[in-house]
C-alpha cells in the first residue's frame, strides 16, 4: 500500500535511509540521521505543501519516496527534487518505480513542470529507473562528492512533467 507519510513513520525512515547513509555512496550524508532530524525533514516538506509516501506492506514501511525544493530561490519554484529509498531487504521488487509512479503524477496534479535529481555513480539500479519514467540524463560531475575514501561522480537527472 502507497500512502502519505506520518509522523509515526520517521522510526522505520531512519532506518531505511540510515543503511544507505552508513554503507553506500548512495547518498553524501556520512553520518546516520537521527529521528528528531528526519522529523524536521518530513515538516519540512509538509510545510512546503510538497508529497511524501511510504510503501507500507503487512504493516511495516518498507519504502519512501518524496519531493523538496530543487533550489530555494523563487524562480526555481517549480522545479522539484525527487529522492527514493526502498529498505535493502526488498529492493528488486519494484516498490520504487511504484512510489515514482504516485510521486511524479501528484508533482503533475500540483502544477510542478520540472523533476530534477542527482544520482551517485555507479548505480545502475537507479539509471534504470530514472529512464523508465523517461527522465534524461542533463549532466555529469566528476569527482563531486568523496565518502569512504573515494571520489564519486553525479549525475543529474530530468523529467519535464
Amino acid at each position: 500500500m502507497i500512502r502519505k507519510a506520518e509522523m509515526s513513520d520517521v522510526p522505520a525512515i531512519c532506518k531505511i535511509y540510515n543503511y544507505y547513509v552508513l554503507g553506500s555512496t548512495f547518498t553524501f550524508e556520512e553520518e546516520a540521521i537521527s529521528v528528531e532530524g528526519m522529523m524536521e525533514r518530513l515538516n519540512k516538506v509538509f510545510s512546503s505543501d510538497l508529497p511524501w509516501y511510504v510503501y507500507e506492506e503487512n504493516g511495516k514501511v518498507i519504502g519512501y519516496a518524496y519531493g523538496t525544493r530543487w533550489k530555494e530561490r523563487s524562480a526555481y519554484r517549480f522545479s522539484i527534487e525527487t529522492s527514493v529509498y526502498i529498505d535493502r531487504n526488498s529492493a528488486g521488487k519494484g516498490i520504487g518505480s511504484q512510489l515514482y509512479e504516485v510521486l511524479i503524477n501528484q508533482l503533475k496534479e500540483g502544477g510542478y513542470h520540472s523533476i530534477i535529481t542527482g544520482v551517485s555513480q555507479p548505480n545502475e539500479n537507479s539509471r534504470k529507473l530514472h529512464e523508465k519514467f523517461g527522465f534524461k540524463k542533463v549532466a555529469e560531475f566528476k569527482e563531486a562528492g568523496f565518502k569512504f575514501n573515494q571520489w564519486i561522480d553525479v549525475t543529474n537527472w530530468q523529467l519535464m512533467l
